[in-house]
């Protein structure tokens, strides 16, 4: 007598589902989450994981819903058609019912265990990165990533809003540092990618301005970021450890910045900018966390 067959899903289809999240992607979103939970105030650790949990999903949802709308330029760009879908081991539609149903699911879990407010920004998270990033800025202008770099700042509104049930000036400070950070951390990836957005027809930075230009806007949002970061310490938002950390982390993106701007041969220089403004938020944020509780 054989064994009935296994109902389980394929380990690879597992896989698959999975990467449509963007885990890599989220890992960053997360950490910009908590930390501002601890900034905030000492969140019960069953209110952290559930953010975590409900974050992970809104933007496991929205990076899905991403790849079903964005699956025709996908196909074309060397780093993406490797995807589920245009690789066509997933149909578009499952793909677009995973990430609804992602999104669905978060909005449920942080509106019913948190509060609405948490729940009502992450939504607004969602909605701003597929709808006015994804499908209306990214293929219509180089201001894109600028305008549209928004939905990676909520995160921080999240956050705060489930420890304290308000959004204050604080939070929008971190708001702002995330949105002024984004494009000159892009900028640095699309100018080594120019030739994959121009074969899916994206009017990123570096093929619309030119490279110079974008470089300039690169230093100047930089300048911006910097100095975003070392405004709460005058109104007393946090203390010296982050005040050091922010002037020596800062310092070394600054130092980033100018030499992609200065090289001739911009692709190690932007390369190494392009990673090092990864950990640069990641330990700001930390720093913040730190901070308030030491």
């Amino acid at each position: 007598m054989t064994a009935p067959a296994s109902v389980a899903a394929p380990p690879g289809v597992v896989r698959d589902f999975v990467s449509l999240t963007k885990p890599r992607i989220i890992s960053l979103l997360l950490l910009t989450t908590i930390a501002p939970m601890y900034a905030a105030g000492t969140p019960a650790w069953s209110t952290v994981l559930l953010v975590a949990i409900g974050g992970y999903l809104m933007a496991g949802g929205a990076n899905a819903v991403n790849m079903y709308l964005d699956q025709d330029i996908d196909d074309v760009m060397t780093r993406t058609r490797l995807r589920p879908i245009p690789s066509g081991r997933i149909t578009p539609l499952a793909v677009l019912a995973f990430g609804v149903a992602l999104a669905t699911a978060a909005t449920f879990l942080l509106g019913r265990f948190v509060n609405l407010l948490t729940a009502l920004l992450a939504l607004a998270g969602f909605y701003f990165y597929v709808f006015v990033y994804t499908r209306w800025l990214k293929r219509s202008t180089p201001q894109n990533i600028v305008i549209g770099g928004a939905a990676g700042a909520f995160p921080p509104l999240v956050g705060w809003a489930a420890v304290t049930g308000t959004i204050d000036v604080t939070a929008v400070y971190l708001f702002l540092i995330v949105f002024y950070w984004t494009p000159p951390h892009f900028w640095a990836l699309a100018l080594n990618k120019q030739k994959d957005y121009g074969n899916a027809r994206v009017p990123m930075a570096p093929l619309a301005w030119g490279e110079r230009e974008t470089k300039d806007q690169m230093l100047w949002y930089s300048v911006v970021l910097v100095a975003l970061t070392l405004l709460p310490l005058v109104f007393g938002a946090f203390g010296w450890i982050y005040g050091v950390s922010a002037m020596i982390l800062g310092a070394i993106f600054m130092r980033d910045v100018i030499a992609v701007r200065r090289a001739a041969d911009f692709v190690k220089p932007s390369w190494r900018l392009y990673g090092y403004s990864l950990l640069y938020l990641a330990l700001l944020f930390v720093a913040m966390a730190v901070d308030r509780h030491t």
